[in-house]
């Protein structure tokens, strides 16, 4: 079964606005497009307004390869998705994929000049994951971002958000974000036990009762565990969000989704070979949370993104036909890959198109 990794959430940006490049990944912010868009692909299918950058991954496999999520933050609608996969054509060079991180970057370790990405274990993969887009990023970068620090992005960044649409197109708060492997052997026991804990604070038990704290304890995690009435789909979840509370999404190409609710999943086939899509990675709660938390008093303008996890899911053979799109845009194209939003009520697979 293939490793997860974790996208856990570093700085703010220094502004919301800053422009990156498509090596770089983040939460919000403006998409950084190598290559000219389809207005239509950017346009909400329902309201036909301007979607927004929800996250930007780079995910480099035998070629630069970047998911954007776009989502919509009109008011009357705000709860359409859009995946698109940007990929160059041209293979990757050792020298790309073996250039050191800097002093204050992702810090993830080098691919070996005889290794082949292509022929590369998840484990291999994942530590690759961010280093060729750091490397890309930073000879690109005029200017240092600050050092990365491990830990969830403040509550009150600065500066202050800037306003939520400008000049027709609109921004949510950007913030940077670094790697962490999921470990393999999780104690689920723990877990349970602390997610035991969490609930009986949110049920307003703020005062554990020091005479008998053990058989408290047991009794909230028996329920856990057996109580008939549990959706063990969801449990199963929370269970690998308490592990990491902070994880703004989880990458693992090729395998399997934490489900949040029972549903049948038919990502479709890719548009541009016909081949079948498979599991990438998926976005987490704690993404939403932090962008709230920076919104402040403006957080309304996005609550209706009230998913439990959007999972994307992309082109088994991470295709790279040669089209004209390529010829003319320097080796990149463009597809639109499948996105299933899963909240409390399961919602339909909003399939993708090419154009």
């Amino acid at each position: 079964m293939a490793g997860t990794l974790l996208g856990m959430p570093g700085p703010w940006a220094e502004d919301y606005r800053e422009p990156s490049d498509p090596y770089t990944t983040k939460i919000g912010g403006l998409p950084d497009w190598p290559l000219p868009i389809n207005a239509d692909l950017l346009r909400c299918t329902s309201c036909a307004g301007q979607l927004c950058l929800v996250a930007q991954v780079y995910a480099p496999l035998s070629q630069h390869r970047t998911l954007f999520v776009l989502g919509c933050v009109s008011p009357e609608c705000g709860t359409v998705w859009r995946v698109l996969r940007v990929q160059n054509i041209a293979d990757l060079d050792s020298s790309q994929r073996k250039q050191p991180a800097s002093d204050g970057e992702v810090p993830c370790a080098n691919v070996s000049d005889d290794e082949d990405v292509g022929d590369m274990d998840f484990e291999q993969l994942g530590k690759a994951l961010f280093e060729a887009g750091t490397a890309a990023s930073n000879a690109k970068r005029k200017k240092p971002r600050k050092k990365r620090q491990n830990k969830a992005p403040s509550s009150s960044p600065h500066p202050k958000p800037t306003a939520l649409v400008q000049n027709d197109v609109p921004v949510v708060p950007c913030f940077y974000i670094y790697a962490q492997e999921e470990s393999s052997s999780l104690d689920l026991s723990v877990i349970c036990s602390s997610y035991s804990s969490l609930s009986l604070k949110e049920a307003g038990s703020d005062v554990e009762d020091p005479s008998q704290p053990e058989e408290a304890w047991e009794k909230e995690h028996y329920e856990y565990d057996k109580a008939l009435t549990a959706d063990r789909t969801y449990l199963k979840f929370k269970k690998r969000l308490d592990a990491y509370p902070e994880q703004c999404f989880r990458y693992s190409y090729g395998g399997r989704p934490i489900l949040a609710t029972v549903d049948e999943i038919n990502p479709g086939n890719c548009r541009l070979c016909g081949r079948p899509r498979q599991f990438e990675m998926q976005l987490m709660p704690p993404l939403l949370y932090f962008l709230q938390e920076a919104l402040g008093e403006r957080r309304h303008l996005v609550e209706k993104w009230d998913w439990m996890t959007l999972i994307v899911y992309t082109c088994s053979e991470s295709c790279s036909l040669e089209i004209e799109q390529a010829k003319s845009n320097m080796g990149w194209i463009i597809a639109e890959e499948a996105v299933v939003a899963q909240c409390e009520e399961s919602m339909p697979v909003q399939p993708g198109f090419f154009s």
